[in-house]
């Protein structure tokens, strides 16, 4: 370790949630809640809304405060390249495709990561998102010397969906 250097994160630490300023609220709720399936669980007024996927005080968060009917930062800019969402196991990411597809939503793209699935879109404020499974550790591909051995490999939609939880009844 480097002298004076910080102690590192703890081990648990994970990321707690993304807050996202959208231009326009009720279309952003159009893509979180109605297509993507999270729960609103805070809504104030007109100007922010946060959201859940099981019932967490919020997963996402969405605000109008600084960017009412603002506009996407323009390309070749910093900020945000995209919000993962991680599914359980394939059988609800396949389902998530299917609701993107009979919604006509073009992907911008889907990998197999050799670690992990994913699917590629951008949102209607222009915010990049992932939406991905994970694959058991046991299952990652590594190298002789045991570090990852992450790809970045075609991943077969029609297998996913096929694969997709059935739609409740």
């Amino acid at each position: 370790m480097l002298e004076n250097a910080p102690a590192p994160v703890a081990p648990r630490t994970r990321i707690g949630h993304v807050h996202l300023k959208v231009a326009d609220l009720d279309r952003s709720l159009a893509f979180y809640r109605d297509l993507l399936g999270f729960s609103v669980t805070q809504r104030y007024g007109a100007q922010a809304v946060f959201l859940s996927a099981d019932g967490y005080h919020h997963d996402i968060g969405l605000n109008t405060w600084e960017s009412k009917g603002g506009s996407p930062p323009p390309s070749g800019t910093t900020g945000l390249y995209h919000t993962a969402i991680l599914y359980p196991d394939r059988g609800s990411l396949g389902a998530a495709l299917r609701r993107l597809a009979e919604a006509g939503v073009k992907l911008d793209g889907a990998a197999d990561h050799g670690v992990s699935e994913a699917l590629y879109l951008t949102d209607p404020d222009g915010n990049g998102v992932e939406l991905y499974r994970d694959r058991p550790e046991a299952e990652w591909p590594r190298n002789p010397d045991g570090t990852l051995a992450m790809s970045n490999k075609h991943l077969d939609l029609e297998a996913l969906l096929a694969d997709a939880t059935p739609k409740a009844a």
